[in-house]
């Protein structure tokens, strides 16, 4: 066994990779760019190394800078993580040359599995069916449009060497097959050292089933199940899941076995994964095959109870796999929720910034916090990440910060085990998509399992513009927010020196006032708790042991049902956030709300006529001039963030009068590009 690794990588997957060594015994070694010097796996590690610059393409991908660092510590084994040279060939070659194992599969897998095009021409080979696509290189754009009117629109553009996202465009016409080409050409250049791109039909309707192989250099391999990741916004996964809600148990056996077959044939050796579109007669068709560990690993070592990282150090030690497929068992449902540093009432643009306040839910192995055992079975919580309170989100990487899972024993317990924990996972100074996350785990269609690679898409076409509660729910956030308002306010009695000899001057009467629906109501306190009755005469039971200044609330509702609220103080009322709805909650007196309705509503300020930064950024082009007149949709720029371009457009038909950034300028979030008249 090693008795050192240097991970080529950073952020969580560095950290997971760590555990793990530790776990065996074994040392590690980080590497970082200037942006990563504080970093969280720079910090676990047992050594570290510096790489260059923030720019993964001046640092975490140049493989002389990698190698003189295993050099330098002695390193006899590398694991590459995901992305960055996780699949590079020419890695694992000069690692080979080295005499430094890599943790990964042979070279000649990765030249034959790792590529995209060369991948799917050896899967046709094999008789496996793909989804038809142009696998030959594509010169330019004009290439691009004539291939994508042959192949039939819609069309899929993808980077050779992409992964996670980067590089990957869905044109519905020429104008969009233009433009993706050259986006996904300067991702997949910026990304991946390598801006091939390749062109094939994209299947609508379709969910996104993959398979985990686990193969050793001694001939035996095995599949691990699979996993259900048709939950994707911009070709990319936000939320995975093991098993699949919609494989039976016959497909599940097929498509093991072609996996198995496929990384055979190549002579696979390491944790890798096969992709394949699965369509509504459960047709399966082989995607791409990705020569490394899969960000969504968890939700497969959940239901297995095997860590894939630990399997994969062992078969580049030489050992064999210590099970036989027969051995391998299925056991429970388990979901990775990937929180990303991205505005999701932004349309999910990047965010970056400084995490002023990151508080995970515990991790468990036993039974969700404030979930009693008399309320559910057993219930796993996992949090995979790779920053800290305090910390800075740079601009110059992938912008997931952490990976949220819950195992339980059936899909309902797992999905209400992850809706208290995104309700207790507190994240502040950056945009992100907590509140996004929770509203998918509460749409009907989702918990059905009646889910496509589409359902962002179809649910959400305007965007994420937060969450409506219903009725039932306002009640209970009512309830709960004029208890513990009733607290507040007993401790300020107190501490003004109000209340003398225990005499009550906290009134009864309330009027609680949320998402533009008033509740009046009466209070009935007692050590327990507080009876909230409602003017209607309903009533509910409140119970917590929350104190004002705590920032989380765990609240009983009649006995069993939990709120897990975020708290903030506000006057007259608090922030709650919960479920993905974010409430401004009033408590006030009865005079004090007859009062409020008088006041005037603030006015929002008029932005028609500007073209707003929406996120921080470089502008890496401008496609207009001032005193041009645009249309309704026209690109105007693009802007480029933590690795991924976005175009803005124009919203109206109007004129540029002012043009205040250029190529190059590095903007805020709201900074004023250009102007119109």
């Amino acid at each position: 066994m090693f008795n050192k690794i240097l991970i080529a990588n950073r952020g969580e997957i560095a950290c997971r990779v760590i555990k793990t060594a530790r776990k065996m015994g074994i040392k590690t070694v980080a590497i970082y760019s200037d942006a990563d010097a504080q970093a969280l796996h720079v910090q676990m590690a047992d050594e570290a190394v510096h790489i260059g610059p923030p720019p993964a393409n001046q640092s975490y991908i140049v493989i002389d800078k990698v190698m003189a660092a295993i050099q330098q510590t002695g390193a006899e084994a590398v694991h590459p993580g995901y992305g960055f040279l996780s699949e590079n060939s020419r890695f694992a070659e000069a690692l080979d040359a080295a005499g430094v194992a890599f943790i990964g599969p042979p070279v000649k897998a990765i030249e034959a599995m790792g590529d995209k095009i060369t991948s799917k021409k050896i899967a046709q080979e094999a008789k496996v069916s793909t989804v038809p696509g142009y696998m030959g290189l594509i010169a330019d754009a004009d290439e691009a449009a004539k291939i994508s009117g042959e192949i039939g629109y819609p069309v899929m553009i993808k980077a050779s060497a992409g992964g996670g996202g980067k590089g990957m465009r869905i044109a519905w016409n020429e104008t969009e097959a233009r433009e993706g080409f050259q986006s996904s050409k300067n991702e997949a250049a910026n990304s991946f050292g390598d801006d091939r791109i390749f062109i094939e039909k994209f299947v609508t309707q379709p969910r996104h089933i993959e398979i985990q192989v686990l193969a050793d250099t001694h001939g035996n391999c095995v599949y691990l199940g699979e996993r259900e990741c048709s939950i994707q916004r911009r070709n990319q996964k936000v939320i995975e899941e093991a098993p699949s809600p919609f494989l039976d148990a016959e497909t599940r056996k097929a498509m093991g076995e072609q996996a198995c077959a496929l990384a055979k044939a190549v002579g696979y050796a390491s944790a890798g994964t096969v992709e394949f579109i699965v369509d509504g007669a459960r047709n399966f068709y082989f995607l791409e095959m990705n020569t490394r560990l899969q960000v969504e690993h968890p939700v497969t070592e959940l239901i297995t109870g095997v860590d894939l990282v630990e399997q994969m150090i062992r078969v580049a030690a030489g050992e064999k796999l210590p099970f036989t497929q027969d051995q391998v068992t299925l056991t429970g449902w388990a979901l990775e929720s990937r929180l990303y540093a991205e505005d999701p009432y932004r349309n999910f643009l990047p965010s970056i910034g400084r995490l002023t306040r990151y508080r995970p839910p515990a991790e468990t192995e036993g039974y969700v916090s404030g979930v009693a055992p008399g309320d559910a079975g057993p219930r796993v919580v996992r949090n995979d990440t790779g920053v800290y309170e305090g910390g800075e989100i740079s601009m110059f990487y992938d912008p997931m910060i952490a990976k949220l899972c819950t195992w339980a024993p059936t899909r309902s317990e797992s999905v209400e085990a992850m809706r208290v924990a995104l309700d207790a996972f507190e994240v502040e100074g950056i945009g992100h998509n907590l509140p996004f996350l929770s509203a998918v785990y509460d749409h009907p269609r989702f918990l059905s399992g009646d889910i496509t690679t589409a359902f962002i898409a179809e649910e959400y076409p305007d965007g994420f513009a937060g969450v409506t509660l219903d009725a039932d729910a306002l009640r209970r956030i009512a309830a709960a927010a004029a208890a513990m308002y009733r607290v507040t306010e007993i401790r300020r009695t107190r501490v003004s020196g109000r209340m003398d000899n225990h005499e009550r001057k906290v009134g009864d009467d309330w009027v609680v006032s949320l998402q533009g629906e008033s509740f009046p109501v009466r209070l009935e306190a007692d050590r327990q708790g507080t009876t909230v009755r409602f003017a209607d005469r309903d009533a509910l039971r409140v119970q917590s042991d929350w104190t004002p200044g705590d920032r989380l609330a765990e609240v009983r509702i009649d006995g069993h049902e939990l709120l897990v609220l975020k708290v903030d103080k506000i006057t007259g009322g608090f922030r709650l956030r919960t479920r993905g709805a974010d409430l401004k909650v009033t408590v006030r007196t009865p005079r004090a709300a007859e009062l409020a309705k008088l006041m005037p509503e603030k006015q929002v300020a008029d932005t028609s006529k500007l073209l707003l930064c929406p996120m921080p950024g470089l502008i890496v082009k401008v496609n207009v001039e001032v005193g041009e007149e645009v249309q309704e949709g026209q690109a105007l720029c693009t802007v480029e963030a933590m690795k991924m371009e976005n175009i803005l457009r124009a919203e109206r038909t109007s004129k540029v009068s002012k043009i205040n950034a250029g190529p190059g300028d590095s903007l805020a979030v709201d900074d004023v590009i250009m102007e119109f008249e």
